[in-house]
């Protein structure tokens, strides 16, 4: 429900329009003074503030002063007895999406904020900085037991709010169960911000979160909202959370339970409504034995648990995701997607798949650029057999085979980390991770 702040100190003014507007199904708070106003806008965050020009303690343009310098975003209606044009102009300017005369006609003024009220929502949207495809992949593509059951559980707690956590390897999809739980849950029409934590520096992770106000550090010549600022009223979907920085969960803990925090270098408390999904391919029970992750921020996250199988367990899947990916990668080229020879399945389902639908992708999307008829065969798969299961290989850890993996990717890419990372279908600093935990050195 969207939430108002009227601010006049005009007690019957004031009672007339909050007993129309909550009528009409929003959230009113009240304030007779400036001062009473910016303690309710930094504590409640209202989505709108409809405020008088002339109060006993200053005027609208103080309020819209102060929240231009407070790089808030807030919505303003200014209500005035004395409306001239001069006072107009003066009043967009200093960011006012309206500025009206009293008195009031009570329909034309809810028809007002609903329509200010839907801008706002698109500019949050807008501010978005990765836009969503106009279609949302399928995550439950297949027919195993596995992947129904996820569905059926996701399916589920579409009516819930509360955080999620999203177990799964690299590259299984945990994205775009993400994304889907955002777009079809009751935050769709708000933005869905996402952010990868791995490989962020402390400093980094701090300003990308929370934010920071010009000059808090070297470098920081602009003011800059967080990320959870951007997402309020919709979903922040951190993936790998697990290798969020020990010194950051506490304030990202904070921020959940109490929707308020702080950008750096800031010292004014900012309030924020978002619905966390996390995702990790960790083991997080583990991290907070050996003392690397918060138990707190683990019992905080993980109210709704999904885990997605991976893709080598599911090996009947296989085909029906391939057959949609060609579909997406040819759709976005103009072209018709040939279909699978019959030696292509039998390899693809025998394959591993460490990268998970992530490599699947990859592995499609490089087939297609030799491909030249409408049928995919092995010669435009072109699978290294270094990529091929080994038959007379003796059993190996998970651990052993994506470490042979790893070395033989590198070999073909000459050992540079940047052309292997894109074959694994990992981040640069993920590949590096691994390179670390496996004790591989890449050839100069």
């Amino acid at each position: 429900m969207d939430k108002l702040l009227l601010v006049d100190d005009d007690a019957d003014m004031r009672n007339v329009l909050a007993l129309y507007l909550r009528r009409a199904g929003f959230t009113v708070l009240d304030a007779a003074t400036l001062a009473d106003a910016r303690r309710l806008q930094q504590k409640q965050a209202p989505d709108l503030t409809i405020v008088d020009y002339q109060l006993p303690d200053g005027t609208a343009f103080d309020l819209l002063t102060a929240s231009r310098e407070r790089d808030a975003g807030e919505a303003v209606i200014v209500l005035t007895g004395l409306g001239t044009i001069d006072l107009a102009v003066r009043a967009i300017k200093l960011g006012a999406e309206h500025f009206l005369t009293k008195p009031v006609d009570l329909e034309s003024l809810e028809v007002l904020v609903r329509r200010t009220l839907d801008l706002q929502r698109e500019r949050r949207q807008r501010a978005v900085a990765a836009v969503a495809s106009s279609e949302t992949p399928d995550p439950f593509l297949g027919t195993s037991a596995a992947i129904k059951n996820l569905a059926e559980l996701a399916t589920a707690a579409l009516e819930s709010d509360v955080p999620v956590l999203i177990l799964g390897e690299t590259g299984a999809g945990k994205g775009i169960l993400a994304r889907w739980l955002h777009e079809h849950g009751a935050r769709k029409k708000e933005p869905f911000v996402d952010l990868n934590c791995a490989g962020l520096s402390r400093e980094l992770a701090e300003s990308e979160l929370f934010g920071h106000q010009r000059g808090a550090f070297t470098g920081a010549v602009n003011n800059k909202p967080g990320l959870i600022e951007v997402a309020h009223k919709g979903t922040l979907f951190l993936d790998e959370l697990g290798d969020l920085e020990l010194a950051v969960q506490p304030k990202l803990l904070t921020a959940l339970e109490q929707g308020q925090f702080r950008r750096l270098g800031e010292t004014t408390t900012r309030v924020a409504d978002v619905r966390l999904i996390a995702a990790t391919s960790r083991n997080l029970a583990s991290m907070v034995k050996e003392g690397r992750f918060r138990e707190d921020l683990l019992f905080r996250i993980n109210t709704l648990t999904f885990e997605i199988p991976p893709l080598r367990r599911r090996p009947g899947d296989v085909k029906p995701l391939a057959e949609a990916v060609l579909r997406d990668l040819c759709r976005r080229r103009g072209r018709v997607a040939p279909e699978l020879s019959e030696d292509v399945v039998d390899t693809l389902t025998r394959y591993s798949w460490p990268g998970n639908v992530r490599e699947l992708r990859n592995v499609l999307e490089r087939a297609l650029l030799f491909c030249k008829t409408d049928l995919l065969d092995r010669t435009a798969l072109r699978f290294d057999r270094s990529l091929e299961p080994d038959a007379d290989a003796e059993p190996q850890t998970l651990d052993d085979a994506e470490r042979r993996h790893i070395v033989n990717v590198l070999k073909q890419t000459g050992g540079k980390v940047e052309d292997a990372a894109k074959v694994l279908a990992l981040s640069r600093s993920s590949l590096y991770a691994k390179l670390k935990k496996y004790g591989i050195r890449p050839s100069p």
